[in-house]
C-alpha cells in the first residue's frame, strides 16, 4: 500500500473526533481488550541480529571510534568502509521465521497482545514500505515480515501492536563521520542519514534538533504502517521527548486515535516520561515499575534478558519466576507487562527463551483468573519487599518473600496473590485484619483453605494445599 500523503493525513485528522491539540487529546479512553488484557509480547528483531553481539545498539556503536563493538567489529570483518552496516542485511535471511508458529508460542504463554517492532533505531524496516527501499520486503528476508505475523497473531485471537523507534535515527548512526566508513557513502545515504549531531549521554539527547523534513518524514512512515496494518497499540521509544517532535506528536494521535474511530476498534499509544502529557496515551516505563497504584492504566516493558533485548550470544537471562512475581506486581498497580523476546536472524527463537515463555504459560493457566480482567483493590499489597520506581530498575529489588503480598480485584472477589509459598504453610494479611471471609481457595487446587479473622492479621491455613513453584494466589469473597 503507498503510504498516505500529509494532505490525506490532515483529511482524516479533520474527520474528528479528535483534533491535533492536547486538551481535544486528553478525551481519550484506554480501551477495554488492553485494560483486561494485562500480558503481552514484544519482539525485537531485525538486522542487529546478525553480528549478534552486545546489544541491539550494535548499528550505533560499531561507528564509535574504541568501542569494544568497534573493534570487535574491525577485527572480526574488517574496517567499516569496507564493510559496513548495510552488509549484515544480506546475511539477515529470517529462513526458519514461522510466523504461525511464533503466534501459538506467545499465546501459549498466556499473551492477550503481541508488539514487534517495526523499524528500530538502524532504519531498516520490517514491513513493505513505499518511503524506503532499505526494507524487509526488498532486501533481506525478501517477504513482509509484519504482514505476516499480524496474520498469524490475529489467528490466534491476540491483538496487534508496533513498535517504532525511528525517532532517534536522527543522530544514530553519526559516529561514522568521524573516521572512513560507509555512514559517509553518498550511496547509502537514505539508510544512514541523516546521522546528524552528537548524543550527550548525560541527557539522551543530542546537539541538535530534527529538522522538519526528518520529523514529517517520521510521521508518514508511522501513518504508513498504520494504515497498511491496522495495528491497534503504537509503542514509541524515548527520544519523541524531543520537543521538536510535539506538534508532530499531536498530530500521529489526532490521525491515529480517528483511524481507530473510524474502524471501530480501540487503540491505543504507548509513550515514556513526558512525550505526551498524562492521559492522551498509555504511560510505559522501560524496565521498571512504580511503588504504588497509579491512577492511569500504564505499562512497563521489560525483557528476558538484562543485557540485550536483541538476540547476542552471551545473554543474561532471567528466570520465569521473576518475571512471573513482575506481572503480578505491575498488575496490582493498575498496570500491563510488555515481555521482550529476541529471535536470531534465522527468524528462531532461542530455546531458553521459548521455555521461559512456557513456564510464564504454565503460571497463567492455572493463575490467569487474578490477572486477565481484574482491577486494583484498595491497597496494591504489603510486605518487607521495597520495588524501587522508575526506569532501570526491574533487577534492583531484593527477592521476593512469603510474606510479600499483592492484590486484585474482579467484580466480588478478591484475590491475595502470595509471592512466595510459606514454608510453614500459614499466611498472614495484614491488609485484611479483622476481616470476615466467606470462601477461600487456592487458584488450581481443590484443598481446602481455612482463614481465621484475627485482630492484626488475616491467618490463612494451607497445610492442606500443594506447594507452588510460583506465587499462588488466594481466591476470597468477602462480605458485602
Amino acid at each position: 500500500m503507498t503510504a498516505p500523503t500529509l494532505e490525506q493525513i490532515e483529511q482524516r485528522i479533520a474527520q474528528g473526533p479528535f483534533a491535533p491539540s492536547w486538551d481535544s487529546l486528553e478525551s481519550y479512553t484506554v480501551p477495554d481488550w488492553y485494560v483486561n488484557g494485562k500480558f503481552g509480547i514484544f519482539i525485537h528483531w531485525g538486522v542487529y541480529a546478525v553480528p549478534a553481539f552486545d546489544n541491539e545498539w550494535y548499528p550505533h556503536q560499531m561507528y564509535l571510534v574504541g568501542n569494544k563493538v568497534y573493534e570487535h567489529h574491525r577485527a572480526k570483518y574488517g574496517p567499516q568502509d569496507k564493510f559496513g552496516y548495510k552488509d549484515f542485511i544480506p546475511q539477515f535471511r529470517a529462513e526458519h521465521f514461522d510466523p504461525v508458529g511464533w503466534a501459538k508460542l506467545f499465546r501459549e504463554a498466556g499473551a492477550r497482545f503481541v508488539m514487534p517492532v517495526a523499524e528500530h533505531h538502524d532504519g531498516f524496516q520490517m514491513y513493505a514500505s513505499s518511503l524506503s527501499r532499505w526494507n524487509a520486503a526488498e532486501m533481506g528476508p525478501k517477504r513482509d515480515v509484519l504482514a505476516d505475523l499480524a496474520d498469524a497473531v490475529r489467528a490466534e485471537d491476540m491483538v496487534l501492536g508496533v513498535s517504532s523507534h525511528r525517532a532517534e535515527h536522527w543522530w544514530y548512526m553519526n559516529g561514522g563521520n568521524n573516521f572512513e566508513s560507509d555512514v559517509q557513502d553518498p550511496e547509502y545515504a537514505d539508510l544512514y542519514g541523516p546521522a546528524s549531531g552528537t548524543r550527550r549521554p548525560s541527557d539522551w539527547h543530542c546537539d541538535n534538533p530534527p529538522d522538519e523534513a526528518f520529523c514529517r518524514d517520521w510521521l508518514l512512515r508511522c501513518c504508513e504502517f498504520i494504515e497498511t496494518y491496522r495495528p491497534q497499540m503504537v509503542f514509541f521509544d524515548w527520544w519523541i521527548q524531543h520537543m521538536a517532535f510535539k506538534p508532530w506528536l499531536k498530530k500521529f494521535a489526532a490521525y491515529y486515535y480517528n483511524s481507530g474511530a473510524q474502524w471501530n476498534l480501540g487503540v491505543a499509544i504507548n509513550s515514556k516520561w513526558d512525550a505526551y502529557p498524562a492521559g492522551t496515551s498509555v504511560l510505559d516505563i522501560e524496565r521498571g515499575q512504580v511503588e504504588r497504584i497509579h491512577g492511569l492504566f500504564w505499562q512497563s516493558d521489560t525483557s528476558v534478558s538484562r543485557n540485550s533485548w536483541g538476540y547476542i550470544e552471551g545473554h543474561d537471562y532471567k528466570v520465569a519466576g521473576d518475571i512471573i512475581n513482575d506481572l503480578v506486581d505491575v498488575v496490582s498497580k493498575n498496570g500491563a507487562l510488555l515481555l521482550n523476546v529476541g529471535p536470531r536472524a534465522d527468524g528462531t527463537i532461542p530455546e531458553t527463551e521459548q521455555n521461559m515463555l512456557r513456564e510464564i504459560g504454565a503460571w497463567m493457566s492455572v493463575n490467569g483468573e487474578c490477572i486477565y480482567d481484574t482491577r486494583p483493590w484498595r491497597e496494591f499489597g504489603e510486605g518487607p519487599t521495597k520495588v524501587p520506581e522508575g526506569s532501570f530498575a526491574d533487577t534492583k529489588r531484593d527477592p521476593y518473600t512469603s510474606e510479600d503480598i499483592r492484590f486484585t480485584t474482579k467484580r466480588d472477589e478478591l484475590f491475595a496473590i502470595v509471592m512466595k509459598w510459606p514454608e510453614n504453610g500459614e499466611v498472614r494479611i495484614r491488609s485484611l485484619a479483622g476481616e470476615t471471609v466467606e470462601t477461600a481457595s487456592v487458584l488450581g487446587q481443590d484443598a481446602p483453605v481455612s482463614c481465621e479473622s484475627e485482630p492484626e492479621s488475616l491467618k490463612v491455613d494451607l497445610k492442606a494445599c500443594r506447594s507452588t513453584e510460583g506465587p499462588l494466589a488466594l481466591k476470597m469473597r468477602l462480605p458485602t
